[in-house]
This record gives structure tokens, C-alpha cells and sequence, in this order.
């Protein structure tokens, strides 16, 4: 259908399923169906491994990859506290939240601003993707961050078009609200996306 793909291995403290994990996204890429990989998500953040098994891990997949980029997805400031991940890595992924930092809405399309260009700054001139940051519709206030439907809607718009006049390539978290991460994040966790659990348009 012409859709690209990030693909990634889901990296946990199970190192057994880590290894399946890493097999499914070699036969993926020796599929040819992968257009940019992942090796795991957050894990730094979540401290699940140390820092030079995912190094390991990267590099596993960097040898089938051949010309595809790989890398690793996480906050931006694990990526910035790990500048080894900045070398092995093809491209740089990080998650953006000015929300969850307590950013007011007026000031959060600067914030994610800022984030993106901290990790510029060690990238040694690699590509970054904004692989997540969004804005929740409803939930408890942080800081000076607070959810609103007229508070998405201005994030998005922002972010977009910074995005689009500086060539920054970003995913928007989330397509969906996912009722099920109320066990996580409180009602923030439930409201993210731009359609809701039935799969309405909310804006």
C-alpha cells in the first residue's frame, strides 16, 4: 500500500524473549519489509539492561541490516547521558513530552524545540526522529501543563508545523486513546489519541 515502516524489537529484562525478539526483526529485514529498525524502546529509561547488553543488541542487527537505518528509540535525555548510542547508532529516535515535564502549553512547541536540539547538539550530525510526544485531552495537571481538548489541538498544530518548515520528521503519539493505561498513567494515559477507544474522531 506504499507505507513505510519502523519496526522494532521489543527489549525487556527477559533476556530469553529478547532473543526472539531480535530473531523476528532479522527475518524481517532479510524480508526486505522493514524500512528503519528499532532495537527496543525505553529500555534505558525503564533500566531493564545494562547500557552495553543493548549496545550488543544493536549491533547485531546493525550486521543484517546492511543499508537499512538502525537505532534505538528512548526519552531524549537517555540519549543524550549515553553518547555511545549517538556513535553505533544510524539514526537518532527519541521521545519527546513537554506535558509529562510540566511544560505550559504556551511555551511547549519551544520546549520540544529545545528537546530536539540538546540532542542535535551530540548527534555528530545524524539524522533525529521525533518518534513519540503528544498531548493528552484529559488527566491530572503537571506543573504548568495541563490537558484539554483546545490544548491537543493547539500541541498538534505547533508541532506540526515546525516540523513540516524544518524537515522534522515526527510520530504523533497516539492515533488512539487507550483505555487500558489508566493502570499507568492515571487518566492521561487513557486520552492521548486523536480519535478515541471506538475509534471517533475527538477534534
Amino acid at each position: 500500500m506504499g507505507f513505510k515502516t519502523l519496526v522494532g524489537a521489543w527489549i525487556s529484562s527477559d533476556i530469553e524473549n529478547n532473543e526472539k525478539e531480535l530473531a523476528s526483526l532479522k527475518t524481517l529485514l532479510s524480508q526486505g519489509v522493514v524500512d528503519m529498525a528499532s532495537v527496543g524502546n525505553e529500555v534505558l529509561f525503564r533500566n531493564d539492561i545494562s547500557a552495553d547488553v543493548l549496545y550488543d543488541y544493536i549491533g547485531q542487527i546493525k550486521k543484517v541490516a546492511g543499508n537499512i537505518p538502525t537505532g534505538y528509540v528512548d526519552v531524549y535525555y537517555e540519549v543524550i547521558k549515553h553518547p555511545k548510542l549517538s556513535e553505533i547508532s544510524d539514526i537518532l529516535m527519541i521521545n519527546c513530552y513537554p506535558y509529562w515535564e510540566g511544560a505550559d502549553i504556551q511555551f511547549a512547541s519551544l520546549y520540544i524545540q529545545e528537546m530536539y536540539h540538546k540532542v542535535a547538539q551530540i548527534s555528530g550530525g545524524k539524522k533525529i526522529v521525533i518518534t513519540e510526544t503528544g498531548w493528552p485531552s484529559k488527566g491530572q495537571t503537571v506543573k504548568d501543563a495541563v490537558p484539554s481538548n483546545e490544548n491537543v489541538m493547539r500541541y498538534f498544530a505547533e508541532i506540526s508545523e515546525w516540523g513540516s518548515s524544518k524537515n522534522v520528521e515526527i510520530f504523533y503519539f497516539s492515533s488512539f486513546d487507550e483505555s487500558w493505561k489508566i493502570h499507568f498513567e492515571g487518566w492521561a494515559g487513557t486520552a492521548w489519541g486523536l480519535w478515541d477507544k471506538n475509534e471517533n474522531f475527538k477534534y
